[in-house]
């Protein structure tokens, strides 16, 4: 037995642990090395630098240089009309110490905040229920509906409001019909808040309704399985998984409302001051750029504030 087990084991080829010179030629390596260096170099770091420099020199030259060149021009001096560089503080000094920048400011800074929040509680059920109850096919046409307005201009939408919302304008004619006394509602707060709505709006519903389609259906369902109702789900399930496109939408619709001034020149008359405002009476009085800008200035950096809170409390871990 143990020679005929010799013997079969003798038989048995071998397997040679040595590779063929044309097999190791046809190996190429995961990633080269530098030559100078012997560092591995990937691939696609050259592809990914080429794709991401345009938006960067993009932004480089259309935000950064303008804002450093605006946040400059706060120090130069105006003479005889005309701009002349200069290191002053004159014109921080003088926006700072007038009474009308102040309750500008706060009126500006309410309305916002409050168009922000109202807009906001306006869009939810809307997005909502395109959302959550809406087909497939009744959804993709609202989209279609909420994209329409941004075909034409918001000042062509402003104008148009200005004939319905005037003494002799459409809903002064209805009222009329009805029996019922006019209502001001041109040249009022009222009105600007109405073009601030048709200004953020569509916008506001559609950043929170592509929130909310991303929204789990599972967590959904099984808050309904515990016994929680439909409003409980809605505060407790829904607004948490949909807080980042909440806040986003809302935190746009500051912006937008912060720096707009053709609803409170053209629906509002006017007749209140807002910083927009206040930017172009002090250009008009003297050709006061550098004033302007302070004015400006104030304004960007109450929005990076205001920016960074909501991007801090949409992204922030709940306890």
């Amino acid at each position: 037995m143990g020679l005929m087990a010799q013997e079969v084991l003798v038989t048995i080829p071998r397997q040679s642990s040595t590779r063929s010179p044309g097999a190791a030629s046809r190996v190429r390596p995961l990633r080269r090395t530098s030559p100078r260096t012997g560092h591995f170099v990937p691939k696609q770091r050259l592809y990914t630098f080429s794709l991401s420099l345009p938006p960067f020199v993009w932004q480089l030259l259309f935000l950064v240089f303008p804002v450093v060149f605006l946040l400059v021009i706060t120090f130069w001096s105006v003479e005889f009309f005309r701009l002349k560089p200069d290191f002053t503080f004159a014109n921080w000094a003088f926006i700072y110490t007038r009474g009308y920048f102040y309750d500008a400011y706060v009126l500006t800074f309410g309305m916002a905040i409050f168009s922000a929040i109202v807009i906001s509680a306006i869009a939810f059920p809307c997005a909502y229920a395109i959302a959550f109850k809406f087909r497939k096919s009744a959804r993709q046409l609202a989209l279609l509906l909420l994209i329409i307005p941004f075909f034409t201009s918001y000042l062509v939408r402003v104008y148009a409001w200005q004939v319905v919302l005037a003494d002799s304008g459409v809903v002064n004619m209805l009222l009329s019909w009805l029996s019922l006394p006019p209502v001001a509602m041109l040249n009022t707060l009222g009105g600007t808040l109405i073009g601030y709505a048709t200004l953020c709006l569509p916008l506001v519903t559609l950043l929170q309704l592509l929130s909310l389609i991303y929204v789990d259906r599972n967590l959904v369902e099984a808050s309904h399985n515990l016994g929680c109702g439909r409003l409980g789900t809605i505060w407790h399930v829904i607004i948490p998984s949909a807080r980042i496109g909440i806040m986003v939408a809302a935190l746009f619709c500051f912006i937008l409302t912060f720096g707009d001034f053709v609803s409170p020149l053209y629906l509002g008359g006017g007749l209140r001051t807002v910083l927009s405002t206040v930017i172009i009476d002090t250009v008009k009085s003297g050709q006061q750029w550098p004033q302007a800008a302070v004015v400006a200035v104030t304004m960007i950096m109450t929005l990076l504030a205001v920016a960074l809170a909501a991007i801090w409390f949409a992204y922030r871990r709940p306890k």
